[in-house]
């Protein structure tokens, strides 16, 4: 007996299926009226299958008045299609089936968004209809790489000696360094649990609780506002943490997983090889004016303040005797550019908020632009020399403060890149930031604080934290970069309460005040934890990058928009005054703007 709906997905037939009775159950996809002919393109998740209905056949009315995108039962004969209409970008493309009889098992109503073209629709309308957005070719295909990532990252981490472990939803606020999506308890008033913005405490404690090597594909909340490359309310990683390990280890165990994740899935694109390369935090920032370099860009950043310290150009001058730095950064063969490639960069820098771009420009053994009549012979070859420019290539330059001027550097190199289609195509170039500071200085209290994780170790232990200036303290953490991407932050853990207290008391937190708010790490700490560090590599940011998106919505099933809203569920929303009454809370609107 045949079974009801199916017998083949829209994918299997082929030329041997040829003269056998089959059922295929799916969506119209397309319909195609040739005369004689009625041909329905029909899909379902694993692909599509041409079928044909003679308008003589009694059923004919029933298949042509059901819309696009309905839900049909067909059964019929396969047989071969003709020479010259064989489709060979279609796997089922030299068959079709012959419509005997039809069934609708769901009619579609008309639809807000065409299923069957990659035409642009609003954000709004794509995720208020995401069940329709998510039938489209490309970003189903998302969805079903995503889902082969994770089982390949599955398989890669048990197959390492890892083993999965799934940690608590509701646990407690930490500093994580953002905001925390908090859960009043009905059965505390006045108490709250928070969504956890990353497993850090637990993991930890597993280590501490002896299983040595533990993985998750991990859910994370954190309220922050929405980025192309972050999804706002929650995201997903592999977390991963591991005991009785060195910086080293963890490189030595994490990199060839997803080195070989992405050769898997790199599609003809080629993957930096093993070893990745190691970058200190500081030269990170001194060559490409960030900690997340893009290593397909050639471009580097170079500190040319010697050239111009004392020069006739006083503008650069003054601010370099008030502490400023110049950066150079250079664009190949751009001599030949017309002036208004020049001035356009210079408004776009200015749109960016700084005070404009100058430039020289190097051309047969002289130096022309607005600045370059300023600097004398020596100083030029000063320029030439640090910077490694020759003839046809100019130099742009940055005056700030090594911070400030730093970070523009960093903008003003990828720009150059693109806009010079200087990127290395077809290629996914990874490394590891590392030797991060411990501390920062917030500007506007001036007092220190962690920079980055502060359950990191730092380097140097105890004795550096009690002897050495806090902001030249470094940390044993890193993060991993790919393609200007930070896929995930990571550290060798502080396990030691003594020295848990010292760094905390730095960064300002009294000892009451640390064991309140990380009583059950400290505690775990005090009966013998071992050395133990990890990493946890973004997941959403891994398959937009394999997937080739330039946003990391179009690879996440159900995202929200840019307010952190979700337009198909209506969320957030309000609740009733019986259920804020169970929880001990009542609403205080923010007041109104005047």
């Amino acid at each position: 007996m045949m079974h009801p709906y199916r017998t083949h997905t829209c994918n299997d037939l082929r030329p041997s299926h040829v003269g056998e009775t089959v059922r295929l159950s799916g969506w119209i996809h397309r319909k195609r009226d040739h005369g004689s002919l009625l041909f329905i393109d029909l899909r379902d998740n694993y692909g599509l299958s041409q079928c044909v209905i003679e308008t003589t056949s009694p059923i004919f009315r029933i298949a042509e008045e059901a819309r696009v995108e309905s839900v049909i039962t067909v059964t019929g004969k396969v047989v071969a299609r003709t020479e010259d209409t064989v489709n060979p970008e279609l796997p089922t493309g030299d068959v079709e089936v012959r419509i005997e009889d039809v069934t609708v098992q769901a009619m579609a109503d008309m639809l807000p968004l065409q299923v069957n073209s990659e035409m642009d629709y609003p954000e709004e309308t794509r995720l208020k209809y995401r069940f329709l957005d998510l039938r489209r070719e490309k970003v189903h295909a998302n969805m079903l790489l995503r889902t082969a990532i994770v089982t390949s990252l599955r398989r890669r981490m048990t197959e390492a000696g890892f083993t999965e472990f799934q940690t608590p939803i509701l646990t407690s606020s930490s500093p994580e360094g953002a905001r925390d999506y908090l859960v009043p308890s009905r059965l505390h008033p006045g108490c709250f649990y928070a969504l956890p913005q990353a497993p850090q405490q637990y993991k930890q404690l597993l280590m501490v609780a002896g299983f040595d090597r533990y993985f998750q594909i991990a859910p994370c909340f954190r309220d922050e506002d929405a980025r192309a490359d972050r999804s706002p309310g929650e995201f997903y990683q592999l977390d991963i943490e591991m005991s009785f390990v060195t910086q080293e280890d963890v490189f030595e165990a994490v990199a060839p997983v997803l080195h070989d994740l992405f050769e898997e899935f790199a599609d003809g694109r080629s993957v930096t090889p093993l070893p990745f390369p190691q970058i200190p935090y500081e030269e990170a920032i001194e060559r490409f004016g960030t900690d997340k370099p893009d290593l397909r860009n050639p471009l580097r950043v170079f500190d040319v303040t010697e050239a111009f310290q004392g020069s006739d150009f006083k503008i650069f001058a003054g601010a370099i005797a008030k502490g400023s730095v110049v950066r150079a950064i250079p664009g190949p063969d751009t001599a030949s550019r017309p002036r208004s490639f020049f001035d356009k960069l210079n408004e776009w820098a200015r749109e960016e908020g700084a005070a404009g771009l100058g430039y020289i420009v190097f051309e047969e053994g002289a130096a022309k632009g607005p600045i370059a009549k300023f600097l004398d012979a020596a100083r030029l070859e000063i320029l030439r020399e640090t910077a490694g420019v020759k003839d046809g290539d100019a130099l742009f330059f940055v005056c700030d403060s090594r911070a400030a001027s730093a970070k523009f550097a960093g903008v003003v190199r990828d720009k150059l890149g693109h806009d010079l289609a200087l990127l290395e195509k077809g290629a996914f170039r990874f490394c590891w930031i590392t030797d991060y500071p411990l501390y920062q200085l917030d500007e506007e209290t001036g007092k220190v604080e962690f920079s980055h994780n502060p359950f990191s170790m730092p380097q140097g232990g105890l004795e550096a934290l009690e002897k050495e200036d806090p902001l030249r303290i470094k940390a044993y953490q890193y993060d991993i970069v790919c393609n200007g991407v930070e896929l995930s932050s990571g550290a060798i853990r502080n396990h030691l309460p003594e020295i848990m207290y010292k760094a905390f008391a730095i960064a300002g937190y009294p000892q009451e005040e640390v064991e309140s708010r990380f009583g059950g790490m400290l505690n775990a700490l005090k009966f013998g934890a071992p050395p133990h560090g990890g990493v946890a590599p973004g997941l959403d940011r891994i398959v937009m990058l394999l997937a080739g998106e330039p946003n990391i919505r179009e690879v996440i099933l159900f995202p929200m928009n840019q307010h952190a809203q979700d337009p198909l569920m209506q969320a957030p929303a309000p609740v009733t005054k019986e259920r804020l009454a169970e929880l001990h809370l009542r609403v205080v609107p923010p007041p109104k703007k005047s």
